[in-house]
C-alpha cells in the first residue's frame, strides 16, 4: 500500500511538472476512449432498432404463399396451381409438431368500408385469435382482439388498424361503434396500437381490418385462403420445419417437396440470423476503427513513458543502487502508464455518456436508432482499453528496470 501511494504521489508530482504534456497525452485517451463508446453504441442502437422494425411483422414467423409446380411428380404435370384451403391449418398444427402456432389468412381487397360518409377501401382479412400474438397486433388500452366465442359463433366484430381508425372516425372512440363491410355491419372490438413495421406483405397492418376467418368465409363465401402463416417452437430450427411443412403438404397436394415453387414460404428467421452476422461483423468494423483511434492515443503515452525513462535515469540508478529490485522500478513505471490510461478512459466514459444522453432527444430513433450505453459497449471498451494499456507500460517499464545502474549513476 505504501509503495502504491507512493507511486501515485510521484505521478502527480509529475502532472505538474508537465501539464502540457502529460494534457496531450491524456487527451488521446479520451479522445480515443469516446471514439469507441460512441461508435459502438451507434452500432447496438442501430442493431436493436432495425429488429424491432423488422419484428413489427412478428418475431420468427413464417409466411406460406400457394404457388404453381413447376416439376411433374407423381404422375401428375407441372403447371398446377396449389389452393390452401382451412383444412390445411389443422393438418400441419398435427403433422407438424415444431409448429408452436398456426392461422389461416383469407384476404379480399376493393371492398368498401364506412362510416357515414366516410368510406375506405382497406384490406379485409379473417384470420384465428392466435394470430394477434403471431403477428404482434396489439390492441389499444380497452379493446381486445377476435376470441374463440367469436370464431364459433361467427360474430360480426372486427379490429382495425390505427390508421383506418383515424380515416374512419377521426378523433371519435371506436370501440363499440358500427363500420359497414360492404353492407354487412361489424362492431368494432380492437383498434390496433400504433406499431413500427418496416415490412410487410398485401398491406402494412395499419392499414387493415381483422374479422374472424369463420365469418370471413360466411360473408363472403369464401373457401380458398390468400396464405397461412405459422411460428416455430425453435427459430434455429426453421429450415427443418419449412421442409417438414413442404412434406406434408406435398403428399396432400401431390407435388414435389424440392419444388420450392409450388409453395413459397417467407421465413423471417432466415434474416434474424443475416441480421446477427451482419451486426456481429458491422460491431467489429465499428470496433475498429475506434480502437485504431485509441491505438494512437496508447502509442503517445508509451513515447511518452519512454521520454520519462530517459528523464529519469539518475533517479532510476539511485533507487537501484540503494536496493531496489527491477520489479519495484518495474511496477513504478508501469503504474504511472495505468493511471495515465485509467484518468484519460474515466473522462472518456463521462464525455461519451453525455454525448449518448443528447443523441437520445434528436428524433433520429425511428430510422437508425439512437447509441445505447450498454454493459455490453463498456465491456469491450475496457478490455481494448486493458490491452492497449498493457503494451503501452509494459514496454517503457521494462526498459527502465533493464537500464544498467552503473551507467545510470555516471549520466
Amino acid at each position: 500500500m505504501n509503495r502504491l501511494l507512493s507511486n501515485v504521489r510521484e505521478f502527480l508530482d509529475d502532472l505538474r511538472a508537465q501539464k502540457l504534456r502529460t494534457f496531450l497525452t491524456i487527451f488521446g485517451i479520451i479522445w480515443g476512449t469516446v471514439s469507441i463508446v460512441v461508435l459502438l453504441a451507434f452500432g447496438m442502437g442501430f442493431k436493436k432498432q432495425l429488429a424491432i422494425n423488422m419484428h413489427g411483422i412478428g418475431e420468427s414467423i413464417a409466411i406460406m404463399f400457394p404457388g404453381q409446380t413447376t416439376k411433374p411428380f407423381a404422375g401428375f404435370g407441372s403447371g398446377r396451381s396449389i389452393r390452401f384451403v382451412e383444412d390445411d391449418v389443422k393438418l400441419l398444427a398435427t403433422q407438424v409438431p415444431d409448429i408452436a402456432a398456426i392461422s389461416p389468412e383469407f384476404s379480399r381487397r376493393g371492398v368498401s368500408v364506412r362510416v357515414q360518409k366516410n368510406i375506405l377501401n382497406p384490406l379485409v382479412t379473417g384470420v384465428y385469435p392466435i394470430y394477434s400474438d403471431i403477428r404482434n397486433i396489439i390492441p389499444e388500452r380497452g379493446g381486445r382482439f377476435i376470441d374463440p366465442q367469436d370464431m364459433q359463433q361467427r360474430r360480426r366484430v372486427a379490429v382495425i388498424g390505427n390508421k383506418v381508425k383515424e380515416f374512419l372516425f377521426g378523433e371519435q372512440a371506436a370501440l363499440g361503434n358500427l363500420i359497414y363491410v360492404g353492407e354487412t355491419p361489424f362492431v368494432v372490438i380492437g383498434v390496433m396500437q400504433k406499431k413500427t413495421q418496416n415490412s410487410s406483405y398485401n398491406s402494412r397492418d395499419q392499414d387493415r381490418i381483422f374479422i374472424p376467418a369463420s365469418t370471413f368465409a360466411s360473408v363472403f363465401g369464401a373457401i380458398n385462403l390468400s396464405n397461412m402463416i405459422y411460428v416455430p417452437h425453435d427459430p434455429t430450427q426453421s429450415e427443418a420445419v419449412r421442409d417438414k411443412v413442404r412434406e406434408v403438404l406435398g403428399k396432400r397436394y401431390k407435388f414435389d417437396p424440392q419444388d420450392h415453387d409450388a409453395i413459397w414460404i417467407w421465413d423471417t428467421a432466415e434474416f434474424d440470423k443475416f441480421l446477427f452476422y451482419f451486426f456481429l461483423a458491422f460491431n467489429i468494423f465499428m470496433g475498429l476503427i475506434g480502437s485504431f483511434t485509441l491505438a494512437v492515443g496508447g502509442i503517445g503515452v508509451a513515447n511518452i513513458m519512454y521520454i520519462v525513462v530517459q528523464e529519469r535515469v539518475k533517479e532510476i540508478g539511485i533507487k537501484r543502487s540503494v536496493g531496489a529490485k527491477k520489479s519495484h522500478i518495474m511496477t513504478q513505471f508501469f503504474m504511472e502508464s495505468f493511471f495515465i490510461i485509467a484518468l484519460g478512459s474515466a473522462i472518456g466514459f463521462l464525455i461519451a455518456y453525455g454525448i449518448i444522453a443528447v443523441l437520445q432527444f434528436i428524433p433520429i430513433k425511428e430510422f437508425i436508432g439512437t447509441p445505447e450505453f450498454s454493459g455490453q459497449v463498456v465491456a469491450i471498451t475496457l478490455a481494448v482499453l486493458l490491452l492497449i494499456g498493457l503494451a503501452a507500460g509494459l514496454m517503457p517499464a521494462r526498459k527502465a528496470a533493464s537500464l544498467n545502474v552503473v551507467e545510470c549513476l555516471k549520466t
